[in-house]
């Protein structure tokens, strides 16, 4: 008969063993994709941009020089070595919440000795009222999980630290992505730079001629005047364009680990002719997979949704199974005998009665934790849609602009040239030349600042698709996080 009700025992017990309250996890709904992006229509058609090295995204502008800066951030970067720490952490956590599943066995040993009151009521006439005591003592302790506590908060500190490998992913995006902004504003600056000290010359030339004439009777001198504040207000626009590309530098500098009081780039000049490169943005299906940020952003409802499991448990008694064995003797002569062994085997179970609503609290909690992380994985999912369409839209009406602009610029110097001619036959005033001369900076500074804006957006395009990140399963999403390892210790 007691063999019967121990058989009949052993499934019931694997049964409860196998319980778990976490709810069932499936991702959570977010938006439907649209069929093709609203913003790419037939524009810009090219090869896929999985077809790129996976990684080194920054390689399709074929640029040298970005190249080998890009190279450093992955090896220098502070932030980045803060977020694979962080990652180090969420691993360590994962270990700490696993050894829960199996026993915990500890060794002690103490020797004291010590007097007893002779008037104790433990005092027996006779004894010795003072008494050395030898322990050596091994203790095993088990929880059972039975309901799934310790399950569920490995499952937890599981999901945590994959998103945590999907932050260094997409932090190494949002920097790779960053010093790619950081070098084209660079060049653009450095183009800028070229611009107004070419006009500065220019200028000089302009108050130069004005002058003669005002010696010679042919000019006023309010014409002098107005080319010595024109002269001006081009040097001060250089000026401040040296003081933003030194900004620029030293930012490019902190994101390659590097002092900005020793580090420098030479001046490199981007031409007006240079174009972003064709870039095939997919389809909207495929978007979810190649952005990091959402993986994290879904990882993160996983570890909730585990959590609501642990906080449900909190409302069942805790079972542990405990076993203790050693020596004790009051003389080392026969602290090892077998006469000073000692042992002791048993269940134990804790049920919280009374707490004051605070299980119910933590349960109210979780929820709600889980509510908060779903809203923001489709906060993640219609900003990732957002930014797509925001830099599609801009790389197309970035093209035109630039083809309008080149037009403004070829148009505005004809202009210049004719007021140039007018002037000097005495038929207007230098204001005239001036108004020109001023439209005509300004057209060849907003090319540059167009071309600019298209290199950066292009750059944000292929962030806002994810970079050369793609989705690993989730056993080992944060399995290639080892590649950080090398270049940030």
């Amino acid at each position: 008969m007691k063999g019967s009700t121990w058989s009949a025992s052993v499934p019931l017990i694997a049964t409860l063993a196998a319980c778990s309250f976490a709810p069932s996890y499936r991702t959570p709904d977010s938006p439907p994709p649209a069929p093709v992006y609203k913003e790419a229509g037939d524009w810009q058609q090219a090869g896929p941009l999985d077809d790129q090295a996976r990684g080194a995204w920054w390689m399709l502008f074929q640029d040298p020089q970005l190249d080998a800066l890009e190279a450093k951030v992955g090896s220098a970067n502070q932030n980045l070595k803060a977020a694979f720490a962080r990652l180090q952490e969420a691993r360590a956590a994962t270990r700490i919440a696993r050894a829960g599943l199996f026993p915990t066995l500890s060794l002690g040993a103490s020797a004291a000795r010590a007097r007893t009151s002779v008037y104790s009521p433990r005092f027996r006439t006779g004894q010795e009222p003072t008494l050395n005591n030898f322990d050596l003592q091994a203790d095993l302790s088990y929880e059972v999980d039975l309901w799934g506590r310790v399950r569920n908060t490995v499952s937890a500190a599981k999901a945590n630290r994959q998103a945590s490998a999907a932050d260094l992913a997409s932090l190494d995006l949002a920097l790779h992505a960053e010093l790619a902004t950081d070098y084209y504003t660079l060049r653009s600056q450095d183009a800028e730079q070229v611009l107004l000290e070419k006009t500065v010359e220019d200028y000089s030339r302009s108050l130069q001629l004005t002058q003669r004439l005002y010696r010679g009777g042919a000019a006023a001198v309010a014409d002098v005047d107005q080319a010595q504040a024109q002269l001006e207000t081009a040097r001060t626009q250089a000026a401040d364009i040296a003081l933003e590309r030194a900004q620029t530098e030293h930012a490019i500098a902190v994101l390659i680990g590097e002092n900005p009081s020793g580090f420098h780039l030479d001046s490199n000049p981007l031409p007006t002719d240079t174009a972003p490169p064709s870039i095939d943005p997919g389809l909207p299906s495929t978007l979810l997979e190649r952005r990091p940020d959402v993986a994290a952003a879904e990882r993160r409802v996983a570890a909730a949704n585990a959590q609501i499991g642990v906080a449900r448990a909190a409302y069942f008694p805790v079972f542990s199974l405990a076993a203790a064995t050693g020596f004790d003797s009051t003389n080392t002569s026969t602290w090892l005998n077998a006469p000073s062994r000692i042992w002791s085997v048993g269940p134990q179970g804790v049920l919280t009665v009374f707490d004051a609503g605070r299980h119910r609290a933590q349960a109210a909690q979780a929820h709600a934790q889980y509510d908060e992380q779903v809203a923001d994985y489709r906060n993640a999912v219609l900003t990732a849609y957002r930014e797509v369409e925001d830099n599609l839209a801009a790389l197309h009406q970035l093209e035109h602009e630039s083809i309008s602009e080149s037009a403004a610029v070829t148009a505005t110097a004809k202009a210049l040239q004719q007021a140039e001619y007018r002037y000097k036959a005495g038929l207007v005033t230098y204001l005239e030349v001036a108004t020109t001369e001023t439209t005509a900076l300004q057209a060849q500074l907003s090319r540059v600042s167009i071309l600019n804006r298209r290199m950066d957006a292009s750059v944000l395009l292929v962030k806002a698709l994810g970079g050369g990140w793609q989705l690993a399963p989730l056993g080992r999403i944060d399995a290639s996080a080892e590649a950080y390892a090398g270049r940030t210790n």
